[in-house]
C-alpha cells in the first residue's frame, strides 16, 4: 500500500431471503446506550500496564495498515515520551469489545472507532470530549467534525478519510467512443453500451450490509433525499437508478450479494467496465498488468446538482478511564498522531485523504491519482450527522430497500415504504 508511483492511469437471479431488519428501538435497548462511565473506576485497569505505558485498541488487524498505523502511533508516542501496548482486533468485533471493556472498567487509553460508531459510544459517556483534553479540533472537513460530534462536543477525529466514486476502464470506454458519464441518463446509456459478452457495463455493491447502504447513499443524498424520511420521491428516484441498471442487464443480479471486494474483482478481471468503489482498492489494482483506469465523481441526476459523497474512515478517541494522568498522555499522543505531517504521511501510504481540506493541494501533489477523492471529501457527509446514534437502524432500512428493489420483490417506492416500517 506504499508504492511511490502515481496510479491514476495505470497500464497495468434473485437475492437471498431477507431477515426482518433490526428496529431502532431494538438497537437502543440492546445495551448500546447504557452509561458505561458510571461503571468505571480509577483502579479498574486489570491489565496492570506499567507506568508510562498507554494501551491502544484498534481494528487494523491486517497488513499493510497494521504497520502503517502502528508506525505513526509509535512515532507520536516517542515524541511524547511514552510506550504503547497495542491490540488490533477484527472490526466486526470492536464495538462489542469496547462495550465489554467499559462494563468491566478496562477500557484502553487510546481507542479507534469506525466513524459511524462514535456517537453510539459517546452516548454511553465512555469517551472524553476533546475540548477538555486540549486536543485541537479546528481545520477539519465539516463531515469529519460532524461524524465526531455528540451533543455539541467533539469526541474524536480522523487523521485520514475516504469515500467512493466511479472507476472506469479507460480502454473500454475509448474503444466504445464513450465519455465518462456525468448524469444518471448518461450512466444508463454508457452502462448499456459497454455491456457485451461476459462483461457488464457497471458493478456496484447492493448487498444486505452497511456496504449496500453506503453505496446507495451518494445517489440518495445527491438527489436531495433525507434519511429522516427515506420514502421521499427523491429517495425512490435514486433507488430507481440502481434498479434500472439491474433491470436493463447493465449490471449483474449478483450485485445483491457482492461486497466491495467482489465489485473490485469484477472490474479488474474485465467483467465490468465501470464500478462504484473506493481508493482502498487502488494498491491491489496497481499490480494488475494491462489495467488502465481513471476515476470521476459519481453521476448526478441533473448537472446542476453537487455530488454528495459519504464519509468513510476511522476516528481516534480518548476513553474516560478515570486515570487522569493517562488521559492527558493519550491526548498528547493523539495531538501528535493527528498532526498535518502525520496526516499527509498516512494518507500517502494508505491512499486515504487527510482530514484537513487545507492539505488537499499538497496531498494531490503526492498522490495525483487521488485528486477526485480529495475533492469529494471536502463536501462528504457523515452518515451519523443527521440521526446520530440512531443511524444504524436507518442504514438497515436503506439496504433492506435496496435488496427488495434490486431483487424485483418491490418497486423502489414500495421497497422504501416497506423498509421504513422497521425504523
Amino acid at each position: 500500500m506504499n508504492p511511490s508511483r502515481d496510479v491514476s492511469r495505470h497500464r497495468w437471479g434473485r437475492g437471498p431471503l431477507l431477515r426482518r431488519p433490526v428496529s431502532r428501538r431494538a438497537i437502543t435497548t440492546a445495551g448500546l446506550m447504557t452509561p458505561l462511565a458510571a461503571l468505571l473506576s480509577a483502579c479498574g485497569d486489570t491489565a496492570q500496564t506499567p507506568p508510562g505505558t498507554l494501551r491502544v485498541l484498534d481494528s487494523y488487524a491486517n497488513e499493510p495498515d497494521k504497520t502503517i498505523i502502528g508506525d505513526a502511533l509509535h512515532a507520536a508516542a516517542d515524541k511524547v515520551g511514552v510506550q504503547l501496548q497495542r491490540v488490533s482486533v477484527d472490526g466486526s468485533a470492536l464495538v462489542q469489545r469496547v462495550l465489554q471493556q467499559g462494563s468491566s472498567g478496562t477500557l484502553p487509553d487510546i481507542l479507534m472507532l469506525d466513524n459511524p460508531n462514535l456517537q453510539q459510544i459517546a452516548a454511553t459517556t465512555a469517551l472524553r470530549p476533546f475540548d477538555e483534553l486540549g486536543i485541537p479540533t479546528d481545520g477539519y472537513a465539516d463531515g469529519v467534525t460532524a461524524a465526531c460530534t455528540y451533543d455539541g462536543r467533539v469526541y474524536g477525529l480522523a487523521p485520514t478519510v475516504n469515500t467512493i466514486a466511479l472507476f472506469y476502464d479507460v480502454r473500454a470506454l475509448d474503444e466504445a467512443g464513450i465519455a465518462p458519464p456525468r448524469t444518471w441518463a448518461e450512466l444508463r446509456e454508457a452502462a448499456a453500451a459497454l455491456t457485451a459478452g461476459r462483461r457488464y457495463g457497471i458493478a456496484f455493491c447492493g448487498n444486505a450490509t452497511y456496504e449496500g447502504a453506503w453505496q446507495y447513499l451518494p445517489f440518495f443524498w445527491t438527489n436531495g433525499a433525507d434519511e429522516r424520511d427515506i420514502t421521499s420521491p427523491e429517495a425512490a428516484q435514486a433507488l430507481g437508478l440502481l434498479t434500472d441498471l439491474v433491470t436493463d442487464r447493465s449490471a449483474s443480479t449478483s450485485v445483491l450479494n457482492w461486497g466491495q471486494v467482489e465489485v473490485k474483482d469484477q472490474f479488474i478481471s474485465g467483467r465490468a467496465a465501470m464500478m462504484v468503489n473506493g481508493p482502498w482498492q487502488i494498491p491491489e489494482m496497481a499490480a494488475v498488468e494491462g489495467l488502465e483506469y481513471d476515476v470521476v465523481p459519481l453521476p448526478v441526476r441533473r448537472l446542476t446538482q453537487t455530488p454528495v459523497a459519504p464519509l468513510g474512515g476511522e476516528v481516534w478517541t480518548v476513553p474516560a478511564t478515570g486515570r487522569s494522568a493517562n488521559e492527558e498522555l493519550a491526548a498528547a499522543v493523539l495531538t501528535e498522531f493527528l498532526s498535518e505531517e502525520s496526516q499527509l504521511s498516512m494518507g500517502e501510504q494508505r491512499y486515504t485523504v487527510p482530514g484537513k481540506p487545507a492539505l488537499a493541494d499538497e496531498y494531490s501533489r503526492l498522490r495525483p491519482g487521488m485528486a477526485t477523492f480529495a475533492d469529494l471529501v471536502e463536501d462528504a457527509r457523515a452518515r451519523t450527522a443527521e440521526l446520530g446514534s440512531e443511524w444504524p437502524a436507518t442504514a438497515t432500512a436503506l439496504y433492506t430497500a435496496v435488496q427488495l428493489a434490486l431483487s424485483g420483490q418491490s418497486p423502489p417506492a414500495a421497497a422504501l415504504a416497506r423498509a421504513q416500517e422497521y425504523v
